[in-house]
C-alpha cells in the first residue's frame, strides 16, 4: 500500500501528468454523455415503431452496438432506426476502439508506469539519514568505493541525471538519487547537510561546478574531487574541494616504485605516522638463496619482513620462505631502520637499457617522470603521435609490433610497465612481453578490479588497479587514515585492541596463524608508537594496533574478533 500511495503521489505531483489525467477524465465524460444521449434516442425511435424499452435496455443496446458486439436481440425495423444504428456503430468504432485506447495509454497508462519507475528511483533521501556518502558518478573508481563502503557499513547514494540510468543501476543493487548535478536542490534532497562526504569523479569542469554548488549549501561537508589536468588543481580547491586526487599522476608514481632498477633499495609504499612500509627487490643482493629466518634482518637492522611478493602473489612472512631473484620483500620499520637497510644492501644500477613504458597517456607520462626522479632511464611506446610530449623519450608505434619493442629496448630492459587504459590490451601485451622475455619484470595497470586475476595469470609480476587505488585513497580520507592500501590487495589497518585480545601477548594471540594478519606496530593509549614490537609484548586495553594483511586476512580478523569496522 505504501508503494501504491507513493506512486499516486508522484503521479499527481507531476504537472504534465495532472494535465493528462484531466484530459482523460474529460474524454470519459464526453463518452459517458454520448452513451446517455444515444440511449435516449434509442427509446424515442423505438416508441416511433410502437415498442417500449426501459432506459437500462437503451444503455445495453447502445453499448453492444458501440462495442461492435451486436448481439442482435434488439433491432430496428425502420430506415430511421437502421440509420441511427449505423451512426452509433461508427461512433463506437471511433470512440471505443480508436480514441479510448489511445487516450488511456497516452494520458494514463504511460504516465502511471513512469510514476512507478520514479518511485523506484527516489528524488530525495530519508530525512533522518546521516553520515552517508554522496557520489556523483558510477564508474570503475566509485564501483570499487561502493564495495568498500558496504564493508564498513556506510550508507551512500549515487546521483543520476536520468531515469533510465537510475533504473539500470538499481537493478545492479546500487542505491541511487535522481537529480541534476548542477542543481542545489539535488544536494538538499540528498541531505548533504548530514553527509559524511561528497565524492565527485566527473570531468574537471563538472567537478568544479559540483564542489561550488555543494559548498554554497554546506560549508563544512568534506568534498573529494578527481582531477585530470594539473591546471585544474587550484581551481577545484578554490571551488571548495577539501582534497583533489590526481589519480593518473598517483598511479604513475606507484608503478614507478615497483620497477626494478637493478638496486636492492627499499622503496617506501606507505606510511602510518612514523611507521614506514617499503618494498625491496633482492635481485643481485646477498639475501638471495636465504630463508627469511637466515637473513636476521630484525636482529641486525631492526626492520621486519611482513611478507613477500612472488610473481604477483603476496605471502605472509614465514621463517622457512626461501628468497630468490624474483622475490620482493615487504618491510616494516622506522625511517632510520630503512636507511640502515639501504646502506647495507644498496646496489648500483647495472642496466644500460631503459625501462620500457607501454602507453603514453597521463599514467604513462607520470610513470616516466617518476622514474626520472629515481635517475632511471626509460622509453615510452605510444602509437598515437598526438599524445607524444617528448620525442627524445618516445618510440612512436604499436607495442604489438616486435620491431617497435626492440627499438625501445625490450630485449635488454630489466622491466616493462604497461599503462594503457584498455584492460584487454593490457592482458594481450602482458602475455606477449612474457613470451618475449620470461625473465623480465612486468608491471601492469588495470582499470577494473575484476581483471586483476586475469592479468596476474597472463604473467604480470605486479598489477595495480586504477579503481582500487582511487577507492582506497577516498576511503583513507573518509576514515581518517584508519585504512591504507600499500599494494594491490594488501592493506594496513589501525584499530583498537579487540576485547578478546586484551592482556594477551602478541605471541599468545596467534593472530598471524589464525587470520593471516601481522601486527607491525602498537601504540599504547597516550604513549609513543612501538614499531616491530617484541612477540612478548602484552596488548593493553585502549591501545591501538596496526595490522598488515590481504583483504581476505582482514575479513577473517574482523570475523574472528567481531570488530566494529566503522
Amino acid at each position: 500500500m505504501k508503494t501504491l500511495a507513493t506512486q499516486v503521489v508522484l503521479f499527481l505531483k507531476n504537472r504534465p501528468d495532472r494535465k493528462n489525467f484531466k484530459t482523460l477524465v474529460r474524454f470519459i465524460l464526453v463518452l459517458f454523455s454520448l452513451i446517455i444521449i444515444f440511449s435516449l434516442i434509442f427509446q424515442f425511435l423505438m416508441l416511433q415503431e410502437g415498442r417500449e424499452f426501459s432506459f437500462l435496455t437503451g444503455i445495453y443496446w447502445t453499448l453492444t452496438v458501440m462495442s461492435t458486439l451486436g448481439f442482435g436481440d434488439i433491432t430496428f425495423e425502420t430506415d430511421a432506426g437502421r440509420l441511427f444504428s449505423i451512426i452509433v456503430l461508427s461512433s463506437g468504432t471511433l470512440f471505443l476502439l480508436i480514441l479510448f485506447p489511445f487516450t488511456f495509454i497516452n494520458f494514463f497508462y504511460s504516465p502511471w508506469m513512469k510514476a512507478q519507475e520514479q518511485a523506484k528511483v527516489p528524488r530525495d533521501l530519508p530525512e533522518d539519514i546521516k553520515n552517508h556518502v554522496l557520489i556523483t558518478r558510477f564508474g570503475p573508481v566509485t564501483e570499487a568505493l561502493i564495495k568498500k563502503l558496504k564493508r564498513y557499513n556506510y550508507k551512500y547514494a549515487v546521483i543520476v541525471s536520468t531515469l533510465p540510468e537510475g533504473l539500470e543501476l538499481r537493478e545492479l543493487g546500487i542505491k541511487v538519487l535522481l537529480g541534476d548535478l548542477g542543481d542545489p536542490e539535488t544536494y538538499k534532497k540528498g541531505r548533504v547537510e548530514n553527509a559524511a562526504l561528497v565524492v565527485t569523479t566527473e570531468s574537471d569542469v563538472l567537478n568544479t561546478n559540483v564542489a561550488f554548488t555543494v559548498r554554497g549549501i554546506n560549508k563544512n561537508v568534506p568534498i573529494i574531487g578527481t582531477c585530470n589536468a594539473s591546471a585544474s588543481l587550484d581551481i577545484l580547491n578554490l571551488a571548495g574541494c577539501n582534497h583533489v586526487l590526481q589519480l593518473g599522476e598517483d598511479m604513475g608514481k606507484i608503478l614507478s616504485r615497483r620497477a626494478n632498477g637493478g638496486d636492492a633499495n627499499a622503496h617506501v609504499i606507505g606510511r602510518f605516522g612514523e611507521l614506514i612500509i617499503a618494498e625491496a627487490s633482492v635481485t643481485g643482493c646477498s639475501l638471495v638463496d636465504k630463508t627469511l629466518k637466515e637473513t636476521q634482518l630484525r636482529q641486525t637492522i631492526g626492520v621486519s619482513v611482513v611478507g613477500v611478493w612472488e610473481r604477483g602473489k603476496f605471502m605472509p612472512a614465514q621463517p622457512d620462505i626461501l628468497i630468490n631473484e624474483s622475490t620482493v620483500l615487504v618491510l616494516a620499520g622506522s625511517a632510520r631502520q630503512m636507511d640502515a637497510y639501504n646502506k647495507t644492501y644498496q646496489l648500483k644500477y647495472n642496466h644500460s637499457a631503459p625501462i620500457v613504458i607501454v602507453g603514453g597517456g597521463r599514467v604513462g607520462r607520470a610513470t616516466g617522470r617518476a622514474l626520472a626522479a629515481r635517475n632511471l632511464d626509460y622509453r615510452i611506446v605510444e602509437k598515437d603521435p598526438f599524445r607524444v610530449k617528448s620525442m627524445a623519450k618516445t618510440i612512436i608505434g604499436d607495442a604489438a609490433d616486435l620491431e617497435v619493442l626492440k627499438e625501445a629496448g625490450i630485449m635488454d630492459s630489466p622491466c616493462v610497465i604497461i599503462t594503457t587504459h584498455d584492460d584487454d590490451v593490457n592482458v594481450y601485451l602482458t602475455i606477449y612481453c612474457r613470451s618475449l622475455r620470461p625473465d623480465i619484470q612486468i608491471i601492469t595497470r588495470t582499470t577494473h578490479e575484476r581483471n586483476l586475476a586475469s592479468i596476474h595469470r597472463a604473467g604480470a609480476d605486479f598489477v595495480l588497479s586504477y579503481a582500487s587505488m582511487g577507492a582506497n585513497a577516498i576511503l583513507n580520507l573518509l576514515r581518517r587514515n584508519d585504512v591504507l592500501m600499500v599494494a594491490e590487495g594488501l592493506d594496513l589497518i589501525r584499530i583498537k585492541v579487540p576485547e578478546a585480545l586484551i592482556d594477551k601477548s602478541i605471541a599468545d594471540s596467534e593472530i598471524r596463524k589464525e587470520t593471516g594478519c601481522t601486527i607491525i606496530a602498537v601504540k599504547p593509549e597516550g604513549g609513543e608508537i612501538m614499531i616491530n614490537p617484541e612477540p612478548s609484548l602484552k596488548l593493553e586495553e585502549g591501545a591501538e594496533i596496526i595490522l598488515i594483511g590481504t583483504v581476505d586476512a582482514e575479513n577473517e580478523f574482523f570475523k574472528l574478533y567481531k570488530v566494529d569496522e566503522k
